[in-house]
């Protein structure tokens, strides 16, 4: 960890309480669908396509094209990851530029104000990581309108603001890793809490609603505590996982970060208040982000997806939808150096299952 994050996480400590908040399950009002406690379940067949269209979109099949891509917020090591993936997919291609820029707080309004800009001054394509479903699609469609090609990866919109998603992973696919990794270091008995982003936030909470219908089917025995959130940001996420700690003492055993700041926040302030392999840490994070506290022995492992090839599917993604050459109706996609990928859900193209670093392999990665 660097000198500021550790001066970040150190000056919380004298800053006022982040009090938790009431317990929130996820629900988004969206059928949940568990997978197997046991085995493996096969993934949805592609569906009838619902995205977007966009209205006298010009010809752009093999010319150069601009695309500007609009995280939930820059300056995290998470988007700056996935940023990086998308160059080298541009750099591959050969034509297409990708320019990121946004908000530098997870800030709905913020995200809207940038989409709206970047209509105006024309581009395209957009590519975006929603801060709210909802919120954002209007402006979404506004592009659409525009003949602009809207692609998003990590958090979603509705479906009919843009053409393709692509999705890191199925939300069951995550709750089902989270929930075993967590219930192989606290038992199938054991408290936890969970630090998320924002409420809102779409992936985030899908997550959190299939994690708990498959904490009912497979973990009855599980007590989940409360869901607090943290907004992506260090100094807030740590003091809410200190807030959690000090709120429940010896019945919190896990705390599940659903953000890649909020798990290793989290992680120091399990390692600041002397309970490494008391509570444990499982959760959302980078690699290089989690090294200190794996390699120290504090916390077991970290949950993600390789963040640089999905920035880099994206960029494959919206090439091809410029192209004309992925159409509703198509079960795969091929992407470069990933291969073939499959169509879910509709709209929606799957990177693959999450994967788990624990000190093993942890050092063979670095993003």
């Amino acid at each position: 960890m660097n000198k500021l994050m550790t001066a970040l996480l150190g000056a919380s400590l004298l800053s006022t309480p982040v009090y938790a908040q009431s317990a929130w399950t996820g629900s988004d009002d969206q059928p949940n669908s568990p997978l197997a406690c046991t085995g493996e379940s096969a993934a949805p067949e592609p569906g009838e396509y619902n995205g977007g269209t966009p209205t006298n979109a010009p010809d752009r099949k093999g010319k150069d094209i601009t695309v500007v891509d609009i995280p939930k917020l820059v300056g995290v090591g998470y988007f700056a990851s996935t940023a990086e993936g998308m160059q080298e997919a541009a750099k591959e291609l050969g034509n297409i530029t990708i320019n990121t820029d946004g908000p530098t707080r997870a800030n709905i309004d913020e995200q809207i104000t940038f989409v709206d800009n970047y209509i105006t001054s024309g581009v395209d394509g957009i590519l975006f990581a929603a801060n709210d479903p909802v919120a954002i699609a209007p402006v979404l469609k506004k592009a659409l309108d525009a003949g602009i090609n809207v692609v998003g990866y990590d958090a979603d919109a509705e479906a009919d603001a843009r053409q393709w998603f692509v999705n890191q992973a199925l939300p069951n696919g995550v709750a089902k890793s989270m929930m075993d990794q967590l219930v192989s270091e606290i038992g199938e008995d054991g408290s936890f809490a969970i630090v998320t982003s924002t409420f809102t936030t779409p992936n985030q909470a899908r997550w959190i609603a299939e994690m708990q219908a498959y904490t009912e089917k497979c973990y009855p025995n599980l007590t989940f505590l409360e869901t607090v959130e943290a907004q992506e940001d260090n100094i807030l996420s740590f003091n809410q996982a200190q807030t959690l700690i000090n709120k429940y003492g010896e019945e919190l055993d896990g705390i599940l970060g659903m953000t890649s700041v909020a798990t290793p926040a989290a992680a120091e302030a399990v390692q600041q208040n002397g309970l490494c392999g008391k509570v444990a840490v499982v959760g959302l994070a980078l690699p290089n982000a989690m090294k200190p506290y794996i390699n120290g022995d504090c916390i077991t492992s970290t949950i993600l997806w390789n963040t640089v090839d999905l920035g880099y599917a994206a960029a494959q993604v919206m090439r091809q939808v410029a192209d004309g050459s992925l159409q509703p109706g198509a079960t795969s996609v091929e992407a470069g150096r990933l291969g073939e990928l499959q169509i879910v859900n509709q709209s929606q193209v799957l990177l693959g299952a999450p994967k788990v670093f624990t000190k093993d392999d942890i050092n063979d990665f670095d993003f």
